[in-house]
C-alpha cells in the first residue's frame, strides 16, 4: 500500500471540541468560543459508543441541525466525527460532514471496518481517520488503513489513542509510543495525528503527552474542549475550556524537522555511532544469557523440574529494579525488560522439554 501525504496545510492540524455535542447551546457556544480563539476544525461526538450500556450514548442524529447552524454561522471551519456504521456513513455524508473518523472501538472488528470502507467508496474529497484499536495489534491498525485504500480514499489518517491495559497507569490508555511509531516506519507519508485527551483521561497529564507528540513530528492533534468541562455528559475530565486549550497548545514547542547546520549533524552521528556500539555490546551480553538460559533449561529437563520457578522470579523482579536505581535507571523500565527476558526464557527452555 502507498499512502500520499495529502496534508500540506500549516503544521500541526488542530482537531478540536466536545467530546459530545449535547444541546444545541452547548455545542454552539463551545464552537463560538473554539473559533475566537483561533481554531477551526472542530470536532464533536454524535453517537457515541460506550463500554457499557445506561451510559451517554449520544444525542444521534439530531446534532446535524446544530452543527449546520454552526457551520453557517462560521462557514470556514471544518467539521469531524466518529461514524460506526454505514448508517452513520449515509448520514454524515447527507449532512455534509467534512471529516469522519472510525473509533478504537470499530478498529478491532474487520467485519465493520469493511462495512465503513464499502459505505465510503467513491468519497475522495473528506479526510478518513482511523483510531488506533483499543489493544496493542499494530496488525489490526494496518489492516483497516489497507481496506480504505483499497476503496480508494486518497485522504487517509492514523489517529494515536493509546491502548487499554489491565496493568497500573497513570494513563487511562497506555500511549505504548512504539506500536504509532512503527506504523509510521511502514507507511512514511501516512497522516499521524494524537489524541492527548483519550490517552490522557485527565487535562492535567494533556501538556506531556502533547509536547511528546510534537517531538515526535506528528502531524497533529485531536483534544477534547468545552465550554464548561466540569459539566461535560461525558469525559469531563479529559477536557479544557477553548481558553486554557488555547494556553496549553501556545506553550508546546514546535521542533526542527532538520538539523540546523552541518556542524551539528557530524556531532549528532558522532554520538549515534557510539549507541551503534553500545547496542552491539548490549546484544552480545543478552545472547550469552540466553545461553545460561539454555544450560538451564537442560539440566531441569535432566532432572524433571518444572520449567516456572517462582521463587526464582520474584527474585528477579524484586532485585533488578533495586540494581537499576543504583545506575540511575528507572525501575519500572527495567522490570518490563525483564518481563520480555523471561518470557523469552520460557519459550527457549519449553523447546528444549518438547526436543526428542
Amino acid at each position: 500500500m502507498k499512502i500520499k501525504n495529502w496534508y500540506s496545510d500549516k503544521k500541526p492540524w488542530i482537531i478540536t471540541g466536545p467530546c459530545s455535542a449535547e444541546t444545541e447551546d452547548q455545542l454552539l457556544d463551545t464552537v463560538t468560543q473554539l473559533v475566537d480563539n483561533g481554531f477551526d476544525t472542530i470536532r464533536a461526538g454524535v453517537w457515541k459508543p460506550r463500554t457499557r450500556p445506561n451510559s451517554f450514548e449520544g444525542v444521534g442524529k439530531i446534532a446535524f441541525p446544530w452543527i449546520k447552524k454552526a457551520k453557517e454561522k462560521f462557514p470556514h471551519i471544518q467539521f469531524a466525527i466518529e461514524v460506526a456504521s454505514a448508517e452513520h456513513v449515509e448520514l454524515a455524508l447527507k449532512n455534509d460532514i467534512d471529516i469522519l473518523w472510525v473509533g478504537a472501538r470499530t478498529t478491532v472488528n474487520p467485519f465493520n471496518v469493511q462495512e465503513i470502507a464499502d459505505a465510503v467508496r467513491g468519497v475522495e474529497d473528506k479526510p478518513i481517520l482511523i483510531k488506533n484499536p483499543i489493544n496493542p495489534d499494530l496488525a489490526l491498525w494496518m489492516g483497516a488503513l489497507e481496506r480504505f485504500d483499497a476503496v480508494g480514499i486518497k485522504k487517509l489518517g492514523a489517529i494515536h489513542r493509546g491502548f487499554s491495559t489491565y496493568q497500573e497507569s497513570i494513563y487511562r490508555n497506555i500511549p505504548l509510543w512504539q506500536i504509532p511509531i512503527e506504523l509510521k516506519s511502514n507507511f512514511p507519508d501516512l497522516l499521524l495525528i494524537n489524541d492527548p485527551s483519550h490517552i490522557a483521561g485527565k487535562r492535567e497529564l494533556l501538556f506531556e503527552i502533547a509536547q511528546k507528540a510534537m517531538d515526535l513530528q506528528y502531524d497533529g492533534l485531536i483534544i477534547e474542549s468545552h465550554r464548561s468541562p466540569n459539566e461535560a455528559w461525558s469525559d469531563a475530565a479529559q477536557q479544557l475550556t477553548p481558553k486554557a486549550l488555547k494556553e496549553m497548545l501556545d506553550s508546546i514547542k514546535i521542533r526542527e524537522k532538520s538539523f540546523p547546520n552541518k556542524d551539528f549533524k557530524n556531532e549528532l552521528e558522532g554520538i549515534r555511532d557510539q549507541i551503534d556500539e553500545t547496542d552491539k555490546e548490549l546484544l552480545e551480553v543478552l545472547s550469552r544469557r540466553l545461553e545460561l538460559v539454555k544450560k538451564i533449561g537442560q539440566y531441569k529437563k535432566e532432572k524433571n523440574v518444572a520449567i516456572f520457578q517462582l521463587d526464582r522470579w520474584n527474585k528477579i523482579i524484586e532485585n533488578r529494579p533495586v540494581w537499576a536505581k543504583k545506575l540511575h535507571l528507572d525501575a519500572d523500565f527495567i522490570k518490563s525488560i525483564y518481563q520480555d527476558i523471561h518470557d523469552e526464557s520460557i519459550r527457549i527452555q519449553t523447546e528444549i522439554y518438547n526436543e526428542e
